[in-house]
C-alpha cells in the first residue's frame, strides 16, 4: 500500500492488514489515559474520534487549524484529523520564541488554535489569535477543553484536490523568524512520501524491522514520515519525545531497534547509551539523519555500537520547502577516514530522476564551474506552494525555474554536493561548518562547537560541554592549523539558543555572546 490520503491514512492501513505496534515513551497528549501501546486500528479510531471532536468544536472545511503543544507524535494525528474534516493543519513548535509564535499566528490567521494551558500561560495573546481555542490538557478560561468535545460524530472524510493546500509547516528558524511553508497532497504525498514508501534493497523498511524515531514532531519531516511508515508497516515503531538518555534507555532496551531516525541534536544527547554494556543500538542496521549534518565523532560512536557486520548511516540534505534533495551513505570505514569532516559535509548526489542542482555566483547569479563554491540552486517537482503571508519573499527565492536553498556549497566533479555554510552565516576566510567539525574531532569532551562572527576581529567559537568547562591547553592544541579565532566561550547545552529541531540559532547566539550578529547578506533566507 502507498499513502494517498492523510485523512484516512490509518483507516486504509488497518483495512490493508497493517499489524504494526507503536510503543510510546509517554501517553499521547490527546489520549493521556490510553496508555503507551497502540495498534494501527486503534490509531485509526483515535484519528476518527479527534476529527469528530474538531467538527463538534466548529472546525469546517477550508479552515486553518494551528497546532501548538508539547513535542509528541500526536501532532501528526491531530493534523490527520484536521485533514479528515477538510481543514488545513499548521503545525507550530511550542519551542518557538513567544514573539516568533505570535508573528506566525498573525500570518496564519487560523480559525482554530489547538494548544495547551502551558502555551496559553506563556503566551497570553495566543488565544486571541484565533476565534476558537482548544486546550488539549485541561480546562482553562477562554478555551474549549478537548476532552469535553463530542467524539462520537460520524466524521465522514472530506476529500480535496491534490493541488490544494494540505498542511503548513514552519522552517527551523536558524536565521530569524521561521517561514510558513504550504505543501499540497501532490508535493508532500505523491512526490515525497511515495518516493520513500518503497522497499529499496538495503535501506527500505522491512516488515520485521523495529523502527525508532526521536524527532521534533511539529516539523514537516515527520508528517511525511508518518505517511511512509504507516504504509510500509514495520513490526514495531518506538516513538521518543525527548532526548534524555536515562528516560529513553528502558524503552530502547525493551524494543532494540533495527532502524533509527533521530534529530542530529538528539543523536548527540543519546550518545552515552552507545557506551553502555547493554547498549540498545546493537541490532541497528540503518541509521537515518536529516535536518543537519552529523559530526564525525557521533557517526563513529553509533556505527561502532551496532553489532551488525555492515551497518549503514543514511544522511539526507533538504529543506522544508523541498523535501530531501541529496542522500549520502556512511559506513564504519568512511567515518574513520583522517579528514572525516570533509566526508560528512559532502552530502551525496541529487536524488536521481527527481532533483537537479546548480551552483551560481550569489551576486551575479551566473553559473560557476564545478569545484568552486557558490549559492546552491535546485529543481524538484516536490517544491512547496509558497509561504503564508510572504509570497514576495517566496518569489524572490525563485531564480528562473530554479529555487535558491540559501546554502553556500560546492558541486564537485563527481556530481556530489558539499555544503559550506548558510549564506546568512558566512564569514570571510573560513567554512564555519567544516571548522566546527574539525574542532569536534579534536575535542572529545565537546558536545558541539559553533563559530559566530564578532563585530571586530576574529570570529568567536562557542564550545558546548557537559559541565561548561574546557581545559585551555586542550583548546590550544585543537585550534592549531585552523583559521584565527578568539578564545572560546564555553557553554552547557541548555545555554545555547536552539530551534525546535535542536539546531543552533546562530544569530541569537552571536547576539548573546557579542551583542550583535555578523552575518552574510541574508538575501536568500
Amino acid at each position: 500500500m502507498r499513502p494517498h490520503d492523510m485523512g484516512t491514512l490509518f483507516d486504509d492501513a488497518a483495512a490493508g492488514g497493517a499489524r504494526t505496534v507503536f510503543h510510546l515513551d509517554r501517553p499521547f497528549d490527546i489520549a493521556p489515559r490510553a496508555g503507551t501501546r497502540w495498534t494501527v486500528a486503534e490509531l485509526a479510531a483515535l484519528v476518527r474520534a479527534t476529527a469528530a471532536r474538531l467538527t463538534d468544536a466548529g472546525v469546517r472545511p477550508g479552515d486553518r487549524v494551528a497546532i501548538v503543544k508539547d513535542n509528541h507524535w500526536d501532532y501528526d494525528l491531530l493534523a490527520c484529523a484536521a485533514v479528515r474534516v477538510g481543514a488545513v493543519p499548521a503545525q507550530l513548535s511550542a519551542r518557538l520564541d513567544t514573539a516568533d509564535l505570535l508573528t506566525l499566528l498573525r500570518r496564519l490567521r487560523p480559525a482554530a488554535l489547538i494548544t495547551t494551558s502551558a502555551v496559553l500561560a506563556r503566551c497570553r495573546d495566543a488565544a486571541a489569535a484565533a476565534p476558537l481555542c482548544i486546550a488539549v490538557d485541561t480546562a482553562v478560561p477562554g478555551a474549549t477543553h478537548f476532552a469535553a468535545l463530542d467524539a462520537s460524530g460520524p466524521g465522514a472524510p472530506v476529500r480535496r484536490r491534490e493541488d490544494e493546500p494540505l498542511v503548513i509547516h514552519h522552517t527551523s528558524g536558524t536565521t530569524g523568524v521561521p517561514k510558513l511553508v504550504v505543501h499540497s497532497t501532490r508535493t508532500l504525498v505523491h512526490k515525497l512520501a511515495r518516493l520513500e514508501a518503497v522497499r529499496y534493497p538495503g535501506i527500505g523498511l522491512r516488515r520485521d524491522d523495529v523502527l525508532c524515531n526521536a524527532s521534533a514532531y511539529a516539523h514537516g519531516r515527520t508528517f511525511c514520515w508518518t505517511a511512509v511508515v504507516t504504509a510500509l508497516a514495520p513490526a514495531r515503531i518506538v516513538v521518543l519525545t525527548g532526548d534524555d538518555p536515562d528516560t529513553a534507555d528502558p524503552l530502547l532496551r525493551a524494543y532494540p531497534p533495527t532502524v533509527v531516525e533521530a534529530l542530529p541534536a538528539t543523536y548527540v544527547r543519546l550518545r552515552p547509551l552507545t557506551a553502555r554494556l547493554d547498549n540498545p543500538f546493537r541490532r541497528v542496521r540503518l541509521y537515518i539523519s536529516t535536518y543537519d549534518a552529523m559530526h564525525p565523532p557521533a557517526l563513529r560512536a553509533y556505527l561502532t555500537a551496532s553489532r551488525r557486520a555492515h551497518p549503514l548511516w543514511m544522511q539526507g540534505w533538504g529543506q522544508t520547502e523541498t523535501g530531501p534533495l541529496t542522500f549520502r551513505f556512511h559506513t564504519r570505514s568512511s567515518a574513520l577516514v583522517p579528514d572525516a569532516a570533509s566526508t560528512t559535509r559532502r552530502l551525496g548526489r541529487p536524488v536521481p530522476g527527481r532533483t537537479r542542482l546548480r551552483v551560481v555566483d550569489p551576486d551575479t547569479l551566473h553559473p560557476v564551474p564545478r569545484g568552486r563554491p557558490g549559492l546552491l540552486l535546485v529543481r524538484t517537482p516536490a517544491l512547496a506552494l509558497g509561504y503564508v503571508g510572504e509570497q514576495e519573499r517566496w518569489a524572490a527565492k525563485r531564480v528562473g525555474g530554479w529555487w535558491s536553498t540559501g546554502d553556500v556549497g560546492v558541486h564537485h566533479r563527481d556530481g556530489s554536493v558539499s555544503v559550506l555554510d548558510r549564506e546568512a552565516d558566512t564569514l570571510p576566510g573560513m567554512s564555519c561548518l567544516r571548522t566546527e567539525d574539525l574542532l569536534e574531532q579534536r575535542l572529545p569532551q565537546a558536545l558541539e562547537c559553533v563559530i559566530v562572527g564578532a563585530p571586530d576581529g576574529d570570529p568567536l567559537p562557542a564550545v558546548v560541554t557537559a559541565d561548561g568547562r574546557l581545559d585551555p591547553d586542550a583548546w590550544k592544541q585543537a585550534a592549531q592549523g585552523l583559521p584565527a579565532m578568539r578564545q572560546p566561550a564555553v557553554l552547557t547545552w541548555d545555554e545555547v539558543p536552539r530551534t525546535g529541531t535542536g539546531k543552533v540559532r546562530r544569530a541569537a547566539l552571536a547576539r548573546r555572546l557579542t551583542g550583535t550578529a555578523v552575518t552574510g547578506t541574508g538575501r536568500w533566507t
